[in-house]
């Protein structure tokens, strides 16, 4: 099973500040890359819309822990999970009933990254909005780690499969 997390933009875009140790801890284990050995490796969920967000927040920053060069890295590498935009349709078709829909909170940008983290693998999101965190652990049928910090999440694991 892919080592997958999803990271939402309202953190990603503070990868190119000073990071305290915890975040530095996240930034290595996204760039890391083991060509032996690529289960071992990080994976970033994506879609077009969230590329788009990181690249509005963090794309002119020169840093080499920006989130833009990370998912460049990434991308070379085959380290992302991206999700079209007809599996989000998809998604939110089967999943997003009207009546899931009327009880989210969440802006309608997160809506569109509710299916990421649902269908990825490990279903691991690192976000500090609580709206959207409430949101990806109230859909019927899934089951979401969601955390506001990096040492909350088991990420680093390997879930055998």
């Amino acid at each position: 099973m892919l080592r997958d997390i999803f990271i939402d933009n309202n953190v990603a875009k503070n990868f190119a500040n000073p990071l305290d140790v915890e975040y530095k801890k996240l930034v290595f284990w996204l760039i890391e890359y083991n060509k032996l050995n690529p289960i071992r490796n990080a994976y970033l969920v994506t879609s077009n819309k969230l590329l788009k967000e990181y690249l509005a927040s963090s794309g002119l920053s020169s840093s080499s822990t920006n989130i833009v060069m990370i998912i460049h890295k990434m991308t070379r590498e085959g380290r992302l999970v991206k999700f079209s935009n007809q599996d989000i349709k998809n998604f939110k078709a089967k999943h997003l009933t009207k009546r899931v829909m009327k009880r989210l909170t969440c802006n309608a940008k997160d809506i569109n990254h509710i299916p990421l983290v649902l269908l990825s693998n490990r279903k691991y999101a690192l976000t500090i909005d609580d709206k959207f965190a409430k949101a990806l652990t109230s859909i019927p049928g899934f089951v979401a780690t969601v955390a506001s910090r990096p040492e909350h999440l088991p990420y680093r694991n390997l879930i055998a499969k």
